[in-house]
C-alpha cells in the first residue's frame, strides 16, 4: 500500500477583520447610514469567494456584535453562515447598542481581548489576518503582535485623503477633528500600514497618491488586486423585466421612459449629491433630454434620522424645490438591495448613465456592477475610476468639484447613441476580463503564500491547563510609585495576597533592568512574584529561580534592528545614549534634554519613512526608550495571558502613570493608585478603570476591593464577557509626558 502524500500547501485559516458598520450575510443595508455601505460589500463577498476556494479552510469576518432595538435582531447574533468555510463571527466590543466609527475608539481594545478569546475557543490560530480600514487595522495590529502571524490592510479609505478633500470644501481644522476623530484614524492608519506584511489597494492611483501621503509609505509591500463582482446578479437584460423599483421611479417622473441618469450611494455629504443636482439644474438641454433618478439609501422620517444623512436628504429635497425639478427627478425613499441589479438594468434600457460624483472614490463597486450591466459610466477622477475606465473604456472621468464638466459629460454620452453603444459594450466586456472573483482569489493567495514563506511564527498554543502553578487570579503591579511607596500599605497588601483563599500570584511589571528590580524588591522584604518582567516588558521570568521565557524573547526579536536604530538616534539633538547597564538585548534607552529634542511624533515619523519598526516610550519629560514593536508592558501582560490561558477578567491591573496606560486597557481591571501622574486622568470615566483615593499599595487595595478581585469579583457594565487576551501596545505619539508611538 503506497502512504499518501502531504498536500503541498496545508488548508488555510484566514480572519477577516471589519470592526465598524452592520454586517448580515445576505440582503446588506447599503447606504442605511455613512458606515455601512461597499465596504460591507467588498468584505463579505471576499469571505463567500475564499470560502469557495479548495486551499481554504475556513473563514471567520470578526466584526461588532450589535444588540440593539433599533437594528435587525440578527447583528446580535454570535455567529452566521455566509457560505461554504465561510461565516460571520461577531465580537462584543463597548456598549451594546449601534454606534458610529468615529466614538468606537476607546472600545477597541476590548475588541482585541474577545477575539483572541474566540481564537482560543477554536483552539487555532489563524494563518493571516486581513482588517479593512483604519479602526480594523487597529486592531489586526494588536492582534499580529501578539499571534506572530502575517498581517493584510486594506484601508478602503483614508483619513489623510478625506481631511484634504474636507479642507478644500471649506470646513476648518477644528470641526472636521471634533466630527471626524481623524487624527486618531490617521494614527491608526500609520500603525497598520507599518505592521501589515502586505497592503492591498484596488488601483493604482490609491498607492501611488493616497498611500503616498503617509510616513509608513512602503509601496514594494502594496499589491493591487482589484475587487471582483458576482457576474450572475449583475448582467445586461437578458428579456422583458419590470419591478417594484421601477413603479417607485416611475411614481415621480412625467415622462418616465427618457434617458436615466442613475446615482446610488448612501446619503453622505462625501457622496457629493447636491454637486450633481446642481449640475443637472444648470444644464437646460440635459433636463430635456433626460430624468435623474437619486437612490440615496433608504429612510422612514427624515425627522427621527441621524444628522448626518439627515442634513444631506435635506439639502437634496432643497435643491430640487430650488431648481424646481419636480417631474424630472426620482428620489424614491426606500429600495432593496436586490433591487440593484434590476435598477443598473432599468438605467442601460432607457439608455442612461450610472453617474458617481463622490468627492474622493478608492474603489466603487457600483460602477463595476453599473459596467457589468450595460450601463456606461461617468465617474470622479479618483482612485477606482481611473483603473475602471482605464480597463474598461466604457465612460468618462469628471472633476466633482466642477458642475458645469459634470453636466456637459453627461450630456455628450446620452446625446450621441453611438457612443453610448460602444461604452456599454465594453464595459460588459471588461468587466468580465478584469473584475471577477476567481481572479482575485487567486491573486489573494500568491500574496498569502509569499507571506507565509516570511512568517516567524510565535509557538502560542491554546492550552486548556496553565503550566505555571495554579493560579486562579494574578495581581499585575507596577513597582516604583505603584507597589512601593508606602511601606505599612505595602505589608497590608501583601497580607492580604497570602492570606487570600483562592491561588493568588503576584505579578511584577517595571521599567528597571533585572538586577535593579531584585535590588528594590529586596530592599523592601517583597517575596519573589510568580512573574517578573523588566526592561519595560522586554523580558519575563518566572518564580524564584527566575527562569526566562525564551519564547517571548523569540517573540519580540521580530523586526528588531538595534543598529539601524541606534544609526539614526544617535545623531538626534536632545538625545544622549544611556549607560551599559541601562541597555538590554531589546531596549536602547536615552537620556533627553526636552529643550533640544524634537518631538516623539517627529521622531517616529523619521524612522517610519526609514522603514524601522519599533516602539518609543518617552517618560517623564527625561528618558527615552525604543523597543521592538511586539514588547512593552501591556504586552507582555497579555503574552501571558494568551500563552497560559489566563482570563484577562481574572487579572487585575495597577499602575501610576502614563507608561503604564496601555496596561490598562481591554478587559483587565485596571486600578489607578491615588499617586498618579495626570497623564492618566484621561482614562477616567472608563467602565474598567478604577481611580484609588489611597496611594500606592493602598490604592492596590482599595481596587482589589472594589472589584471583590478576591471574592466573586464585580465586573463593570459594559465589559460584555469577561474573557479574551488583548492589548493597545502603544498611545498616539504627542501625549506630555510620558509618551509612546508605535513606529
Amino acid at each position: 500500500m503506497v502512504a499518501a502524500t502531504a498536500p503541498k500547501h496545508p488548508p488555510l485559516y484566514i480572519a477577516l477583520v471589519s470592526v465598524h458598520g452592520l454586517f448580515r450575510a445576505e440582503n446588506p443595508e447599503l447606504g442605511r447610514d455613512a458606515d455601512t455601505g461597499g465596504q460591507i460589500k467588498y468584505v463579505v463577498e471576499l469571505a463567500r469567494a475564499l470560502g469557495h476556494h479548495p486551499r481554504i479552510a475556513r473563514v471567520d469576518l470578526l466584526t461588532r456584535r450589535v444588540i440593539d432595538p433599533k437594528v435587525d435582531s440578527l447583528y446580535g447574533e454570535a455567529q452566521e453562515v455566509i457560505g461554504p468555510n465561510a461565516q460571520i463571527v461577531r465580537i462584543p466590543c463597548g456598549p451594546r447598542r449601534y454606534l458610529r466609527k468615529e466614538v468606537l475608539w476607546p472600545h477597541l481594545d476590548a475588541f482585541i481581548d474577545n477575539a483572541l478569546r474566540y481564537f482560543r475557543s477554536q483552539g487555532r490560530v489563524p494563518d493571516i489576518i486581513h482588517s479593512h480600514y483604519a479602526d480594523a487595522g487597529y486592531v489586526g495590529a494588536r492582534l499580529t503582535q501578539l499571534l506572530g502571524v502575517p498581517m493584510l490592510f486594506t484601508g478602503h479609505s483614508l483619513g489623510r485623503v478625506k481631511r484634504e478633500r474636507l479642507l478644500e470644501q471649506g470646513l476648518k481644522q477644528s470641526a472636521i477633528e471634533k466630527n471626524y476623530n481623524l487624527a486618531q484614524r490617521i494614527e491608526a492608519e500609520e500603525i497598520s500600514l507599518g505592521n501589515a506584511g502586505a497592503v492591498i489597494a484596488s488601483t493604482h492611483q490609491e498607492i501611488e497618491e493616497q498611500y503616498a501621503q503617509y510616513e509608513n509609505y512602503h509601496p514594494r509591500r502594496m499589491m493591487v488586486i482589484p475587487p471582483g463582482i458576482d457576474l450572475e446578479r449583475f448582467h445586461p437584460q437578458a428579456g422583458h423585466e419590470t419591478t417594484q423599483i421601477q413603479k417607485d421611479v416611475d411614481l415621480f417622473l412625467a415622462e418616465p421612459k427618457k434617458p436615466m441618469i442613475l446615482a446610488l450611494s448612501r446619503p453622505d455629504e462625501r457622496k457629493n449629491i447636491a454637486g450633481l443636482i446642481k449640475a443637472y439644474g444648470e444644464h437646460p438641454e440635459l433636463r430635456t433630454l433626460a430624468n435623474l433618478v437619486i437612490i440615496a439609501g433608504n429612510r422612514d422620517d427624515l425627522t427621527t434620522m441621524e444628522k448626518g444623512p439627515q442634513e444631506v436628504l435635506l439639502n437634496i429635497l432643497t435643491l430640487i424645490d430650488r431648481y424646481n425639478l419636480y417631474g424630472s427627478v426620482a428620489y424614491p425613499k426606500t429600495h432593496a438591495p436586490e433591487e440593484v441589479p434590476a435598477l443598473f438594468r432599468l438605467a442601460a434600457k432607457r439608455k442612461g448613465v450610472f453617474v458617481n460624483p463622490a468627492l474622493t472614490e478608492p474603489f466603487g463597486l457600483t460602477l463595476i456592477e453599473a459596467a457589468a450591466s450595460g450601463l456606461p459610466i461617468v465617474a470622479t477622477n479618483d482612485g477606482g475610476p481611473n483603473d475602471i475606465i482605464g480597463h474598461c473604456h466604457n465612460g468618462v472621468l469628471i472633476d466633482p468639484l466642477d458642475s458645469q464638466q459634470i453636466g456637459n459629460a453627461l450630456w455628450e454620452i446620452l446625446n450621441n447613441p453611438k457612443r453610448w453603444q460602444q461604452y456599454a459594450r465594453n464595459g460588459i466586456t471588461g468587466t468580465r476580463k478584469h473584475y471577477v472573483w476567481q481572479g482575485h482569489v487567486e491573486h489573494y493567495l500568491t500574496l498569502i503564500n509569499s507571506l507565509l514563506k516570511q512568517r516567524r511564527a510565535t509557538d502560542i498554543t491554546f492550552r486548556a491547563k496553565s503550566r505555571l502553578p495554579a493560579v486562579e487570579r494574578l495581581v499585575v503591579c507596577d513597582i516604583d510609585n505603584t507597589l512601593i511607596g508606602d511601606n505599612e500599605a505595602l505589608e497590608r497588601l501583601l497580607h492580604l495576597l497570602q492570606t487570600s483563599s483562592l491561588s493568588t500570584g503576584l505579578a511584577l511589571v517595571t521599567g528597571r533592568n533585572l538586577a535593579s528590580a531584585l535590588k528594590v524588591i529586596k530592599e523592601h522584604r517583597v517575596p519573589m512574584p510568580d512573574i517578573l518582567i523588566t526592561s519595560v516588558g522586554t523580558e519575563i521570568y518566572y518564580g524564584h529561580h527566575l527562569a526566562q521565557d525564551q519564547n517571548f524573547e523569540r517573540h519580540i526579536n521580530y523586526r528588531w534592528q538595534p543598529e539601524a536604530f541606534r544609526e539614526i538616534l544617535d545623531k538626534i539633538p536632545g538625545l544622549r545614549l544611556q549607560t551599559k547597564e541601562h541597555q538590554g538585548p531589546y531596549k536602547i534607552s536615552y537620556f533627553v534634554d526636552p529643550e533640544k529634542m524634537p518631538k516623539v511624533s517627529e521622531i517616529s515619523k523619521l524612522l517610519r519613512r526609514s522603514d524601522l519598526h519599533g516602539k518609543i516610550v518617552f517618560s517623564h519629560n527625561a528618558y527615552l526608550d525604543l523597543l521592538p514593536v511586539r514588547a512593552s508592558k501591556g504586552m507582555a501582560i497579555r503574552y501571558l495571558a494568551l500563552r497560559w490561558g489566563i482570563e484577562p477578567g481574572h487579572i487585575l491591573v495597577s499602575g501610576d502613570s502614563g507608561s503604564d496606560e496601555e496596561m490598562l486597557g481591554g478587559n483587565t481591571l485596571a486600578v489607578v493608585v491615588g499617586n498618579y501622574s495626570p497623564e492618566l486622568r484621561r482614562l477616567k470615566g472608563k467602565p474598567n478603570v478604577y481611580f484609588a483615593n489611597g496611594h500606592c499599595a493602598q490604592g492596590i487595595i482599595e481596587g482589589i476591593e472594589h472589584y471583590d478581585f478576591l471574592g466573586d469579583i464585580h465586573f463593570p457594565d459594559d465589559l460584555p464577557f469577561t474573557g479574551g487576551t488583548g492589548d493597545d501596545t502603544g498611545a498616539t505619539a504627542g501625549h506630555a509626558d510620558p509618551q509612546s508611538a508605535s513606529v
